[in-house]
């Protein structure tokens, strides 16, 4: 996947000197996408007052989720748009509209500024206020109306927007970006680590949305015992497949999980609570930490944070518990439809 990415960008210095006879068959594709994102950049690059102009008369559509946008205003292209809340308030955030027809509301990133930063400042999805068992619920923002960070840098910070708990949805879509990739560009094949929605509208059963389901599922230090968990709920892949969700964690975790599937605060062997495991279903073991986002406000030591204990080895533990580079260094997306 980083090859892919390195190739979009590196690709550049020789795009103009490439002919397709001397290039493999295997690498079209990759360059085919170089030449793509070429020719991206330079639109972004210039002024296009056009554009600027149709951009900015979104914010004279009256709506409050992408659905609405397509369904009423037949939008069709990815970007970013103006919505409002039940109360009125005008907000921007990314509208993804054609993966699986289109009509996705991105609501929140959960991006790791720090692995090494132990529930410290930019850990807003666990807890900004230290490791601390008497604030079992850290900042709580899984289940508050907090909101924080912009549309545009949600693959370099933390993202979350009214949207989050003001649009009733009924299913969910994951995006995992590599930090600092730029927005005009996430909906390229080759920039995703993974991809995926479910398709079974599950949020009606949650009060339709994470804001809801939260409130059903707290996640908060010591709200149950080992290997309590929420809801498990099938995906459909938009890019990658169960086997590869497996190889993008550690080879020790891959023991307890089951991928294809996204699932709700999990509970770990000390108690802390993840808000959300990407891709996988934990089944035996309680070592959640290692492979799902997420938290409360008190873990054991060497994994409070938003992405817990994704880089443990590294630290000096045991061999085989560390997420790979690309989901460790990638932006968690999350949209709802």
């Amino acid at each position: 996947m980083l090859h892919n990415i390195f190739l979009l960008f590196v690709g550049l210095l020789s795009l103009e000197h490439v002919s397709f006879a001397e290039v493999p068959s295997s690498q079209i594709v990759n360059i085919t996408e170089t030449r793509e994102y070429a020719e991206r950049t330079q639109n972004f690059t210039r002024t296009n007052f056009e554009h600027l102009v149709k951009v900015r008369n979104r914010s004279m559509y009256v709506v409050r989720s992408c659905k609405e946008l397509r369904d009423r205003y037949d939008e069709r292209v990815d970007g970013v748009y103006y919505l409002t809340t039940g109360n009125g308030m005008l907000y921007q955030t990314y509208c993804d509209m054609t993966t699986a027809g289109g009509g996705w509301t991105l609501v929140a990133s959960v991006h790791e500024n720090s692995v090494y930063g132990r529930c410290t400042v930019g850990d807003r999805w666990s807890s900004q206020q230290g490791n601390n068992a008497d604030l079992p619920d850290g900042d709580g923002n899984w289940s508050n109306r907090n909101t924080f960070g912009t549309v545009e840098s949600a693959t370099s910070d933390d993202f979350k927007n009214p949207g989050y708990y003001d649009i009733t949805a009924e299913d969910m879509s994951v995006w995992h970006i590599p930090n600092n990739f730029p927005l005009e560009f996430w909906n390229l094949e080759a920039a995703a680590v993974l991809r995926y929605h479910t398709g079974n509208r599950f949020l009606r059963l949650y009060g339709g949305n994470l804001f809801q389901l939260f409130k059903q599922y707290p996640v908060r230090y010591n709200v149950g015992s080992c290997g309590d968990r929420g809801p498990a709920i099938p995906i459909v892949y938009d890019h990658g497949d169960k086997e590869s969700t497996r190889m993008l964690y550690g080879p020790n975790s891959r023991n307890e999980f089951e991928p294809g599937f996204i699932t709700f605060r999990a509970i770990n062997r000390e108690r802390a609570a993840m808000a959300i495991c990407s891709g996988v279903k934990p089944t035996v073991g309680y070592n959640t930490e290692h492979y799902c986002i997420g938290g409360g406000g008190y873990f054991h030591p060497e994994q409070c944070g938003d992405f817990p204990s994704f880089d443990y080895d590294r630290l000096g533990g045991y061999q085989g518990w560390s997420a790979s580079r690309e989901m460790t260094e990638a932006a968690v997306l999350l949209f709802y439809r």
